[in-house]
């Protein structure tokens, strides 16, 4: 099993509490799996995730991008801290704008740069950019994926919701 990466609606309730987490009470992740089971809005992107950011920011995703509205809508605006599992969030102010960056990114351009060898030498996850024979499958998995991604996000939108963003 690898690191999947999951977004999912959260309320302003949700959101205070992930914001108030205290590395002494662990119970966070326990808390937000069953958040995640009861989720309204919920993406899935598998292990994607690292070659999506990649694709849309040009770097791999352990560079997340402040104020990047792309890097943003992988990783989230404020990542928590001290915790094992990745769990980030992004609150309702900050939709709108990746709406719009995924809205006027295009990528299909972007997939027609697309090289398994940059994927490598980036090291992004998961690995399996040795397998050219699936540069097409693997394209139109991320393509497929930032559809998604983009059709997410305008729900949040128009439900004026906040995100949290999981990676374990």
């Amino acid at each position: 099993m690898g690191m999947i990466a999951n977004y999912q609606y959260i309320n302003d309730e949700q959101l205070k509490e992930l914001k108030s987490f205290n590395i002494e009470d662990d119970e966070i992740f326990e808390e937000v799996e069953d958040w995640n089971e009861e989720a309204e809005i919920l993406l899935d992107i598998d292990k994607m995730w690292d070659a999506l950011h990649f694709v849309l920011t040009g770097v791999d995703s352990s560079e997340p991008i402040k104020n990047n509205p792309l890097s943003e809508a992988v990783l989230g605006v404020t990542s928590i801290d001290d915790v094992e599992e990745f769990i980030a969030y992004t609150e309702k102010t900050g939709i709108a704008d990746i709406v719009s960056a995924l809205e006027n990114f295009d990528m299909e351009k972007a997939l027609e740069k697309f090289s398994m060898k940059e994927c490598k030498e980036a090291d992004l996850y998961p690995n399996i950019w040795d397998y050219e024979e699936e540069t097409d499958e693997i394209k139109e998995e991320i393509m497929d994926y930032f559809q998604n991604m983009k059709a997410f996000y305008k729900e949040i939108l128009e439900a004026n919701g906040n995100v949290m963003v999981t990676i374990y």
